[in-house]
């Protein structure tokens, strides 16, 4: 008996953390909700609906030295197409300039 009363407690412990782990969805969030995550956070992984996910950043600074930024949007409970942020993306190399 003791032994099913731990095995329980372990089970309802671990499920608690495992919820909290979770990604935050776009889908839930008003489009000032998901703006203000991503700049609260800085930079973010975000699920933009079932089986989508993508990284959301603030600012350029939380690129690699070669990307810059593009704008970001994702679906939201508001609107089908909030600006949440920004996308980091490789620079375009060009190799030969005028």
């Amino acid at each position: 008996m003791r032994r099913l009363t731990l095995i329980t407690l372990a089970a309802l412990l671990t499920s608690g953390s495992i919820a909290e782990a979770a990604r935050p969805n776009t889908l839930d969030m008003t489009c000032a909700e998901a703006a203000a995550t991503v700049a609260r956070a800085g930079a973010i992984v975000l699920s933009t609906g079932v089986h989508t996910y993508d990284r959301f950043v603030a600012t350029g600074a939380y690129c690699l030295p070669l990307e810059t930024t593009e704008r970001a949007l994702a679906p939201t409970i508001d609107t089908p197409y909030c600006q949440v942020g920004y996308r980091c993306k490789q620079r375009e190399r060009y190799l030969f300039r005028d």
